[in-house]
C-alpha cells in the first residue's frame, strides 16, 4: 500500500476518460516532446506516453520509483528530483508541459516555466480551482501578478472543472484544467517586466503612484503619466496598459 505524503501534495487521478481529456486539452500529438511535473503513480504519464513522441516525467518522491519504472514506458524518461532545482536550459528543443500540479507549489512552478525557458510551446495544468480563476482573471478583484504574467505570455483558458471526488485521496477543494499557448507578443525584457508588475501590485489597496514610487521617483512618474492614471490601482490595468506603462517608464 502506497503511503500518500501530505508534504508533496499527493492527490492522484485514475479516471481514464478524464486523463485522456486533459491530454486532448494540451493538444498532444506524436510529434511532441512533453514535460510532466509530478508523475505520481503514472496514470497521466501512461496516457502522455501513448500520445506523444517522448516524455520526461519528474517525480520528487523516490518511493514511487519502483511503481513508475515497472510501467515500462519506452518513450518516457523518469527523473526522481525536485523540478524547482532543474535548469530548464538543458532542454534545447521545444516542449509542451502537461501536469497535475501539487497545490502547495503551483504558482512557483508556473513562474519557473514562464521565466526560465523560451522553449515552452504550451502549458496544460490541473490546479486548484481558485488558482485557475486567478490565472484567467480579467482586471477585477481576482486579478493579480499571476493573471498579468499569464496574459503577457498568451491567453490562459479554463478548459474543464474537475470535482474533488475524482482524486485519491480526495482533496478539500475542486480543481480545474488551465491551458496556455505561449505567444511572443511583447518584445520587452520579461524578467524586468515581471518585477515592474510585482511593484505595481505590491500593496493592492494603494494607487499606482504609491506602489511605483518605491522603484521610480515620483517626479518621473508625474512627468510620464497623468494624474488620473496614477490614481488607479494595478488591478484595473489590462495587459496592454501594463506593457505600455512599462515601456514609457523605461524609454531611454
Amino acid at each position: 500500500m502506497f503511503n500518500f505524503k501530505k508534504k508533496f501534495g499527493q492527490n492522484f487521478l485514475t479516471d481514464k476518460n478524464l486523463l485522456n481529456a486533459i491530454v486532448k486539452d494540451g493538444e498532444i500529438n506524436k510529434d511532441d516532446f512533453v514535460i510532466e511535473i509530478g508523475a505520481g503513480a503514472g496514470a497521466l504519464t501512461e496516457v502522455l506516453s501513448s500520445n506523444a513522441d517522448r516524455v520526461v516525467a519528474f517525480e520528487i518522491d523516490s518511493e514511487l520509483k519502483e511503481t513508475l519504472i515497472a510501467l515500462n514506458l519506452k518513450n518516457v524518461t523518469f527523473r526522481f528530483e525536485d523540478f524547482m532545482k532543474v535548469n530548464l536550459e538543458e532542454f534545447e528543443e521545444p516542449f509542451k508541459v502537461v501536469a497535475n500540479l501539487p497545490y502547495y507549489i503551483t504558482t512557483p512552478i508556473i513562474f519557473k516555466l514562464l521565466e526560465e525557458s523560451d522553449k515552452m510551446l504550451s502549458l496544460t495544468v490541473m490546479i486548484q480551482k481558485e488558482v485557475a480563476e486567478r490565472m484567467v482573471a480579467d482586471p477585477s478583484g481576482d486579478y493579480g501578478v499571476l493573471s498579468v504574467m499569464l496574459a503577457f505570455y498568451g491567453e490562459a483558458k479554463i478548459t474543464r472543472i474537475v470535482k474533488r471526488n475524482m482524486f485519491y485521496p480526495e482533496p478539500n477543494v475542486d480543481s480545474a484544467v488551465v491551458t496556455l499557448k505561449v505567444e511572443k507578443k511583447y518584445d520587452i525584457d520579461k524578467k524586468d517586466f515581471y518585477n515592474f508588475v510585482k511593484t505595481a501590485f505590491s500593496m493592492r489597496r494603494k494607487t499606482l503612484l504609491n506602489n511605483l514610487s518605491s522603484k521610480y521617483p515620483k517626479e518621473k512618474l508625474k512627468e510620464v503619466f497623468n494624474e488620473e492614471f496614477l490614481k488607479r490601482r494595478a488591478e484595473s490595468l489590462t495587459i496592454d496598459e501594463f506593457v505600455d506603462a512599462y515601456k514609457k517608464l523605461n524609454e531611454k
